[in-house]
């Protein structure tokens, strides 16, 4: 009856959202500040550091800004079972091409990944997976943001900043395990932040719940995603909710308070939208609670996932000893930092996660320990970072396994 009321609850306010816009008398719109040389999409934040290389017509129809960016990375690897190890790639090369048409309201994104960690492994029948954006938004006024295409689903808060926007040289383990992802459909947010006094955002987004550049055995069972966010003492300066740690050292506390529903049924996939294809479809539902504290330099965040279905062990009809599992539980993070003067920021982290019982056979509990450096050169676009991080492993049966990793990564970008 929840799941039901929820979904419901979205399809209306989508509705009532776009029949809102269609009716409404035409608004002269005040264009925002990031349309002079960063266009921001709620879905596609920007950090306010760098703006590309960009083109706009001499009669301001049309715009072009084209971005890139790049994490090189080197890591030593130690385990219990396993000789140490060095790895050494191209964690992610990204280019991006966005602006508007027409009128600074039809806006567009593109994103394109070429890093074999974003492409994944390529099967025969299958389609590559360079896609990573291809949106248009809709914006009639400084509130509203209307969209169509596949980019992030409105997840939790780490999930939606951008990889390049991160303090330490990954998001966390739980996000790798439980968030959502991005997905083709529709999206309806009203934006409403100020620095100066209480803020809040409300996104929604029906989509098709089989993540991005899926294509086989379509179905007609969307997934249902609404979240809202919270600014009590205000919004933050310049975006800060859109990237790790407190680079703008805030004047006065910032906090953010966000939550996240996701109704996924009949789900192919053993995350959702990410994972292996399922032998049964399941239905999944998502709960996602995070929260974000920066003060002078100081920057606090901590966020709860949980991902639940009625039986996560999925069997093969033709052998039975075959098995593939919905990755259901829970997991918890904790995550502290300060920037000092000359941009040198320490950072920690502790992990939790926790499947549950069906799934513990297989992916063990896990408490995962980080601490890294990072030095800013020019905020988020150019950055050296080291990483640090131990792994607990504690399986079903008793036994326990450590393993830890030591890295060094670069990102640059424009």
């Amino acid at each position: 009856m929840i799941r039901q009321l929820f979904k419901a609850s979205v399809s209306v306010l989508i509705f009532i959202l776009l029949s809102a816009e269609l009716f409404a008398q035409t608004e002269t719109r005040e264009v925002p500040e990031q349309f002079g040389d960063d266009i921001r999409f709620p879905a596609l934040p920007y950090y306010s550091y760098g703006s590309g290389l960009g083109w706009t017509t001499p009669d301001s129809t049309f715009r072009l800004n084209l971005r890139f960016r790049m994490q090189n990375r080197a890591t030593y690897m130690e385990n219990d079972s396993e000789n140490a190890a060095i790895e050494a790639s191209v964690r992610r090369l990204r280019l991006r091409f966005d602006g508007f048409v027409g009128d600074p309201r039809f806006l567009y994104a593109i994103q394109l990944s070429f890093a074999p960690g974003d492409v994944g492994t390529i099967q025969q029948g299958d389609n590559i997976n360079i896609i990573r954006d291809a949106v248009m938004f809709y914006q009639p006024n400084n509130y509203w943001s209307l969209g169509f295409g596949q980019t992030k689903l409105p997840g939790n808060r780490q999930r939606v900043n951008s990889s390049g926007a991160l303090q330490l040289t990954d998001r966390s383990i739980n996000n790798a395990r439980f968030s959502i992802d991005r997905d083709f459909g529709f999206f309806a947010y009203h934006l409403n932040e100020n620095t100066d006094r209480f803020s809040y955002n409300i996104k929604t987004a029906m989509s098709t719940g089989n993540g991005r550049n899926w294509t086989q055995n379509p179905d007609a069972s969307p997934a249902y995603t609404g979240r809202l966010e919270l600014f009590p003492l205000g919004a933050f300066q310049n975006n800060g909710m859109l990237f790790e740690g407190d680079l703008v050292r805030e004047e006065t506390p910032k906090l953010l308070l966000g939550g996240t529903l996701h109704y996924n049924p009949g789900v192919q996939r053993e995350r959702g939208q990410l994972g292996s294809e399922l032998f049964e479809r399941r239905d999944l539902t998502s709960v996602f609670l995070d929260g974000m504290l920066k003060y002078n330099g100081w920057a606090f965040q901590t966020a709860f996932m949980k991902r639940s279905t009625d039986d996560p062990v999925t069997i093969n009809p033709a052998d039975a000893d075959q098995f593939r599992y919905v990755f259901a539980g829970n997991g918890l993070d904790f995550q502290m930092s300060y920037v000092f003067p000359v941009n040198l920021e320490l950072i920690g982290r502790y992990s939790i996660q926790t499947p549950v019982r069906e799934v513990r056979h297989r992916h063990p509990k896990l408490d995962q320990y980080s601490v890294g450096l990072t030095q800013y050169i020019w905020e988020h676009a150019m950055k050296f970072q080291a990483e640090l991080t131990f792994n607990r492993n504690e399986f079903l049966d008793g036994n326990k396994a450590n393993d830890w990793y030591l890295r060094f990564q670069i990102e640059i970008g424009i």
